[in-house]
């Protein structure tokens, strides 16, 4: 299986977001024919105010229905169809009945919704650089553990701040996930101190694949403040070797699952079996 993690700018406008992701998911499929396709945390619609975020929300169908969704949701519906890849579509917008919801939807290659993942931990801190979030504001908090299956590969999903607390990166591993998404827009404040480290360290102790797709560069929140996120997608396999990225700016890349070599890290160092609950 080949995976490839989109790296976007998106802003506030829903249209041109949606216009950028199609540029790159088409340009990976043409050139790097991966079976899933995968983008960043919320790059529907990144910044803005609160008003221009709940507009550019989205009333996501029943789940298992056939009923039309909304621009994002039918983007990433049609795309798979179209592509014919499974489409872990990073996360989007949802309207729920109270707050907004921060939520992953995956297609199959039919466009059939394989899963609907609602990110659990949120973002309420204060960086280093002195900028505060508060996601809890605006923002519900998911309460399900989610996995999928995709070409015969078992697959976890994980959003952003949600890297933090590798209890819910265990409870993946036990499910039976071999490859963990993890859609981001990680600060750059953070990122460029904790990315990697703790995507490796994810990867190293459940002994998964990490695929991180995540926005890069500036975008322009309610009152025109620009904020900065870190990019540097990445795959990383079981071992904690980092084995594909993009730099700064748009792109992509694309990396092989390779099946026996996660059977090969996890039958010589047998974690799973090991692991003693203090």
């Amino acid at each position: 299986m080949r995976v490839s993690v989109m790296q976007m700018n998106p802003g506030a406008n829903k249209t041109d977001n949606i216009a950028q992701a199609r540029r790159l998911i088409e340009s990976a499929v043409e050139q790097d024919r991966p079976n899933i396709v995968s983008l960043p945390e919320v790059w529907d619609s990144l910044g803005g105010d609160r008003t221009t975020r709940t507009a550019n929300a989205e009333v996501l169908p029943a789940k298992g229905s056939n009923e039309p969704g909304g621009e994002a949701y039918e983007f990433l519906r049609e795309t798979a169809r179209q592509m014919k890849v499974h489409v872990h579509g990073g996360s989007i917008i949802e309207q729920g009945p109270e707050k907004l919801f921060n939520t992953t939807v995956v297609f199959n290659p039919d466009g059939t919704e394989l899963a609907r993942y609602r990110k659990m931990h949120l973002f309420d801190i204060v960086a280093p650089d002195g900028t505060g979030y508060r996601e809890s504001n605006s923002y519900g908090a998911g309460d399900e553990v989610v996995t999928y299956e995709a070409g015969g590969v078992k697959v976890g999903c994980a959003i952003c701040y949600d890297i933090r607390f590798p209890d819910l990166f265990w409870k993946l591993r036990q499910e039976g996930a071999e490859v963990i998404f993890l859609p981001s827009a990680f600060t750059l404040a953070t990122g460029k101190d904790h990315w990697e480290a703790l995507i490796r360290g994810r990867a190293i102790e459940t002994q998964c694949w990490m695929a991180a797709p995540a926005t890069w560069g500036k975008h322009l929140e309610g009152k025109g403040d620009p904020r900065f996120t870190y990019g540097h997608s990445m795959v990383v396999n079981p071992w904690g070797h980092l084995v594909a990225q993009v730099s700064d700016g748009i792109g992509w890349a694309t990396a092989r699952i390779d099946q026996d070599l996660t059977a090969k890290v996890r039958g010589d160092m047998p974690v799973l079996e090991h692991r003693k609950r203090v």
